[in-house]
């Protein structure tokens, strides 16, 4: 299995099967997505994973790499393969908060004012290009993310359980887009990067689509786990055994960023309680019902990298926020 931050030809469009009950083993269920998602995306295992730790951690997801790398395939993929309601929001521009959280609307034959609910009222919400959407209406999203819940006139209206946001952007069109604050980026427990696929993989693709894959129709996936797994995963990721090390190690990473002369900003304790969460829901996914040094290291980059801000000068020094995150992962002193 590939840490998030390592294909079969897709089949002939069939009846989408739901699924009638919970599997017998619910990690079963959560990895075999993994296989169902990659009948339409090759070659994004590691994107994949890191989407189901999001999933057991209650957590939400921001995919970037760029045009073409099926960023968006692949959340409606996922979306396909959990038997989860779904909806999809294109963030452009002239996108207005209410158009994703919903208002009030007058009705004329009964004289009252009733709510509609947006689109952010679903299990899975892909929040496609959201960088290409104003601030204000980046925002409208904080309290759902934070909250689970939207405010409207005054009243909380609590969204459906489970709740993921799995936004996407591009990092090479800056034309037109509005960065998010860091604020809004903290709130994303993981960032996963969609690399170019290698050769082979792509060779894959091309005979997919020569064999008459179409991305636009996904009626050939079928739901392969059901809420109730998700549900009975979460709880098994959170009995897994932490020793005090570990969380003492969790911590010093973390505070190593914030000493760290290339940065201007360093991990939060949120970015903190976000690394043990992820490390535990990967530890799990690996079959072990304890958490290692390993899991804390594997889990730190799509974790942190999002959290932390560069100085001016490092950044014209070319450094990144991923050899940041290896510097301090080779100093701070593993527990044994």
């Amino acid at each position: 299995m590939t840490a998030p931050d390592a294909p079969t030809r897709p089949r002939k469009a069939a009846p989408r099967r739901r699924v009638v009950a919970p599997a017998a083993d619910p990690r079963d269920a959560l990895l075999a997505l993994r296989t169902e998602v990659a009948k339409a995306v090759i070659g994004q295992d590691a994107a994949v994973t890191g989407l189901v730790i999001a999933l057991l951690c209650r957590g939400h997801v921001l995919l970037e790499g760029v045009p073409g790398v099926a960023k968006t395939l692949l959340v409606r993929a996922l979306a396909a393969s959990l038997d989860l309601d779904s909806k999809r929001v294109q963030f452009t521009p002239d996108l207005m908060p209410g158009d994703i959280t919903g208002s009030l609307v007058y009705d004329a034959r009964s004289a009252e004012f009733s709510f509609r609910e947006g689109p952010v009222f679903t299990n899975l919400l892909l929040a496609d290009e959201i960088n290409r959407t104003p601030p204000k209406t980046q925002a409208s999203l904080l309290e759902a993310m934070e909250e689970r819940q939207v405010s409207v006139d005054g009243l909380p209206r609590v969204l459906p359980d489970p709740f993921l946001v799995c936004a996407t952007q591009n990092p090479v069109e800056y034309e037109g887009t509005y960065p998010l604050p860091e604020a809004q980026l903290d709130r994303f427990l993981v960032k996963l990067t969609v690399p170019l696929p290698s050769r082979e993989d792509e060779v894959k693709v091309l005979l997919a689509h020569d064999g008459g894959f179409d991305p636009r129709d996904l009626s050939g996936l079928s739901a392969v786990a059901s809420a109730e797994d998700l549900a009975a995963g979460r709880r098994a990721v959170a009995a897994l055994t932490v020793s005090p090390d570990l969380l003492g190690y969790v911590v010093d990473v973390c505070r190593a960023t914030r000493s760290s002369p290339s940065l201007q900003l360093g991990a939060s304790p949120r970015g903190a309680t976000a690394l043990l969460a992820t490390a535990k829901a990967w530890a799990w996914l690996s079959g072990r019902d304890y958490v290692t040094p390993d899991d804390v290291k594997a889990l730190a980059r799509p974790t942190l990298r999002h959290r932390l801000a560069l100085r001016p000068e490092a950044e014209l020094e070319g450094v990144t926020t991923e050899s940041v995150l290896d510097g301090v992962l080779a100093s701070v002193p593993v527990p044994r």
